[in-house]
């Protein structure tokens, strides 16, 4: 393994032994290089659909992967497709290479939207899909880990570890979030999709409000709506939706919307790096933490559930995690009673049976009843799943 690599924690070998998997994420979360690092299964044939020859011979034949398998007599072997949401088509190829010869394919992408546009089915459950997210916690705690860093940077392996991350940032917001979604068709108006993506960045954090988006970005509200599921499809943002088990006051029914990294919303906000003195501090430290109980999902519990409650009386507890277990985040150095009122109003509807108040303390203490973790243990014990 190159040593200047980081070690991923997702585990590609455990979950190819079985079936074919989909691994998809944005780009520049490192999916060539986990795959190159970390496989330690030798793929028996790679194809890289970025190569743009080999991609129009696709196009043009499907079925040009499946006799080259058939002309070695490959069985019971691994095939690794990169970018696979380029040509749809290979799905049905790959199909009957799994149930005619026992291939374990490997795909990766960008998007799934391609894929589903297509009316493909991906492979009819003959398939596992993971999410490969940004670096998490565990993968980057010793490598010159700082949360200062983190909110500054985000956690794309290749802005982490820049050593010029904003133009790389700004580079990334220019290229890939306009120009190359517009490219591929999926926002045609490239300025107005410019600005909703600037817009969706200010609103990062908060309840969608479609109506208001649309009167700031200046086009229509099924628009809004519609680059919204982009930035879903694409695995540049997600949606939390609202938990609505609660009898004595009544929660409201919004979504909430996150973008994939923090250094991306920095970058689309035009803000300086964000330091606990900074006014955007808390909203930037909520959203760190959000990036990885959504990744914890995603790798460790993928049929997990993570939701917000705000009651319409205006009580909000910020994570839900599998209605179990509910987490409040402050970028407080020091805790006090007011930081755990939706944390306590929760309590009293029953059901959930653990309240923890995540916050920048150094020493974990009970506050009310309610569990007051250092950030950094609040991390340690999520990636030991000891939170559930």
């Amino acid at each position: 393994m190159d040593n200047s690599y980081i070690h991923r924690i997702l585990s590609l070998d455990a979950l190819l032994s079985e079936r074919s998997l989909f691994l998809f994420g944005p780009r520049q979360t490192g999916k060539s290089s986990f795959i190159r690092e970390e496989l330690r299964t030798q793929p028996a044939l790679s194809y890289t659909l970025l190569d743009r020859g080999l991609l129009l011979r696709l196009l043009a034949d499907p079925t040009l992967i499946r006799r080259e398998i058939e002309a070695r007599d490959l069985r019971d072997c691994l095939v690794v497709v990169d970018e696979v949401q380029k040509c749809p088509a290979l799905l049905d190829e790959a199909q009957l290479m799994i149930e005619e010869r026992g291939i374990r394919f490997l795909m990766t992408g960008s998007s799934a939207r391609g894929l589903k546009a297509a009316g493909t089915n991906l492979l009819g459950g003959r398939a596992r899909t993971r999410h490969l997210h940004p670096f998490v916690y565990p993968e980057v705690k010793d490598k010159a880990f700082s949360l200062d860093r983190v909110l500054a940077r985000g956690l794309l392996p290749s802005h982490y570890l820049s050593p010029s991350p904003d133009e790389d940032l700004a580079a990334y917001v220019d290229t890939y979030l306009t120009q190359e979604i517009a490219a591929e068709g999926l926002a045609r108006n490239l300025p107005a999709f410019a600005r909703f993506l600037q817009v969706a960045a200010a609103t990062n954090a908060q309840m969608i409000n479609y109506t208001n988006v649309a009167s700031d970005t200046q086009v229509p509200r099924q628009t809004v709506k519609l680059w919204y599921q982009i930035l879903v499809d694409t695995l540049l943002g997600f949606e939390l939706p609202p938990y609505a088990r609660t009898v004595k006051r009544k929660s409201v029914e919004t979504p909430k919307f996150y973008l994939f990294d923090i250094g991306v919303v920095r970058m689309l906000r035009r803000l300086p790096p964000v330091v606990p003195e900074s006014a955007d501090f808390g909203e930037f430290f909520e959203h760190f933490i959000f990036l990885e109980l959504k990744a914890w999902i995603d790798y460790r519990r993928p049929r997990g559930i993570l939701s917000y409650w705000r009651s319409r009386s205006g009580y909000e507890v910020d994570f839900i995690l599998d209605g179990e277990v509910a987490i409040e985040v402050k970028a407080a150095a020091i805790a006090q009673e007011k930081h755990t009122a939706g944390l306590r109003a929760l309590r009293e509807e029953g059901g959930i049976k653990r309240f923890i108040l995540v916050c920048r303390e150094e020493r974990p203490r009970m506050l009310g009843g309610v569990e007051v973790l250092p950030w950094q243990e609040f991390l340690e014990l999520l990636w030991s799943d000891k939170i559930l």
